[in-house]
């Protein structure tokens, strides 16, 4: 026999598999017939049912706002006087040794344009690019000092959402799924939104991707124009009870294979196939705004060309919060602003300041906000430097380069305290020098506030338990209430 044969080749794979196929039924079987309870397969759960969390939570959902690209914290949430003070000035030669980047420490201190105003009890500052936002500083949690291991776009985007730069693991929302399930049966427990000022994520779907878990946690894409999902509607002529008599003989098929197979990931089509189905009268409900009020519309920015798209994220956010979402993850690219970086900033900010506010303010009003944990953030900050490698920007148009030593992020409801100012970075914003916060660490305390013990969420993948948090993270226990 000719070993290049193909068709002997695939007679050999049959045999084996068929053979193994066999064996493990035979064992199967006498196992069963141990137990007294024959051979029958017992139909599969539903993997997305809700589930105990390990200890009581304060929230019960998320909803993370997701700034691609790394908003500049210098320029919207952190006034640095030393900045203005040494503007134009080379950066002092005790911080060139952090700087693996020669072009950084070439680089020369860039004082922020931007007036900053102090809101709420806790006289917490924003600049005057987020007026609406600095309107809810006493529901605000604002953490100064959080760090990450990398300044590239991608890898920095997967360390934040997957907990590793690698490829192919899971998302934080397939996380949070896989521990919890969802409440809403008719629409997914993870989904995802997108906006954009003109450039794309640079981390795309890998982002939100369910990696070794089964593909029911995978992010879930919306569109906030058009039909919310593509390809959801019957194709013409095909009536709802002929594809409920489809699926129906497409899942018996699927069944059988799973008996036969084991393959978890059959389960997970099914159980899509069946999702899909009923998405097919929740998505046109979800979408439809005609019952919220003027008032309502008016506060998200709903007929404002500027704050039309990621204010519709906004409140179809709120709207599945309220059908029982588990996660939902907005995001908005994207910030990197290299050069032109005024400009830029306050195109983005115009388009997401009154929404973020908005959808605080009717979480609260609504009395969801308490059992809401919302997150606002990029992937890494800016550095206090002028960015260098470009060609030399006209003055008035210069940019901020990738800084993973020292970035804010904020946090508000489900279990964090209101009006609270955690961490400190140095007089420039070079590096945290009080409360450091790994990233790890805000997803440990994310996973607390759901009643998630990240040691113990864990999944067997090739001879492992792999978790969110890696090997690391801490649970910030002075964040929560």
């Amino acid at each position: 026999m000719d070993f290049w044969d193909l068709n002997a080749t695939e007679s050999r794979r049959r045999f084996l598999r068929n053979s193994g196929f066999g064996i493990g039924v035979i064992a199967l079987a006498q196992l069963l017939a141990e137990e007294g309870r024959g051979t029958e397969v017992a139909p599969v759960a539903d993997p997305m049912a809700p589930k105990k969390p390990h200890f009581s939570p304060k929230a019960k959902n998320v909803i993370f706002l997701f700034m691609a690209g790394a908003p500049s914290q210098l320029d919207l949430f952190e006034p640095k006087p030393a900045l203005t003070k040494y503007h134009n000035q080379p950066i002092p030669d005790s911080m060139k040794s952090a700087l693996v980047d020669t072009f950084k420490q070439n680089a020369r201190l860039m004082a922020s344009p931007r007036e900053f105003k102090r809101y709420g009890q806790s006289g917490m500052p924003f600049s005057d690019l987020l007026p609406h936002t600095g309107s809810c500083a006493d529901d605000i949690c604002m953490m100064y000092s959080l760090r990450t291991d990398i300044t590239n776009h991608h890898p920095a985007q997967l360390i934040l959402n997957c907990g590793t730069s690698m490829f192919g693991r899971p998302s934080m929302g397939s996380w949070v799924t896989y521990g919890l399930g969802s409440e809403s049966r008719n629409l997914p427990g993870f989904v995802v939104l997108t906006s954009t000022s003109g450039l794309g994520i640079e981390g795309g779907a890998s982002n939100w991707a369910s990696g070794f878990l089964p593909s029911n946690y995978r992010g879930v894409t919306f569109r906030s124009t058009g039909d919310p999902v593509l390809y959801l509607s019957n194709p013409h002529g095909l009536s709802g009870e002929a594809q409920r008599l489809r699926l129906d003989a497409i899942s018996d098929l699927n069944q059988h294979h799973l008996q036969s197979t084991g393959d978890i990931e059959i389960a997970a089509r099914t159980a899509s196939y069946e999702l899909a189905f009923r998405m097919q009268t929740s998505v046109p409900e979800l979408g439809d705004f005609s019952k919220e009020s003027a008032s309502t519309l008016e506060m998200y920015g709903i007929h404002n060309e500027v704050t039309r798209p990621f204010g519709t994220n906004c409140l179809l956010a709120r709207r599945m919060i309220e059908r029982g979402v588990r996660f939902v993850q907005l995001y908005h690219s994207s910030w990197d602003d290299h050069a032109d970086l005024n400009k830029k900033i306050t195109k983005n900010c115009s388009m997401i300041d009154q929404p973020t506010a908005a959808l605080l303010r009717d979480l609260k009003q609504r009395g969801l906000l308490d059992t809401t944990l919302v997150v606002w953030g990029g992937e890494f900050g800016r550095t206090p430097m002028y960015e260098v490698r470009l060609a030399s920007p006209e003055p008035g148009k210069e940019g901020r380069d990738h800084h993973a030593l020292a970035f804010a992020m904020w946090a508000a409801g489900g279990g964090i305290k209101g009006g609270l100012l955690f961490g400190k970075t140095d007089d420039i914003g070079f590096q945290a020098i009080e409360n450091q916060m790994h990233v790890h660490d805000l997803q440990a305390t994310i996973l607390h506030c759901l009643g998630l013990d990240h040691t113990r969420l864990t999944y067997r993948h090739q001879g492992r338990d792999f978790r969110l948090t890696d090997v690391a993270g801490n649970v910030v226990h002075e964040v929560l209430t």
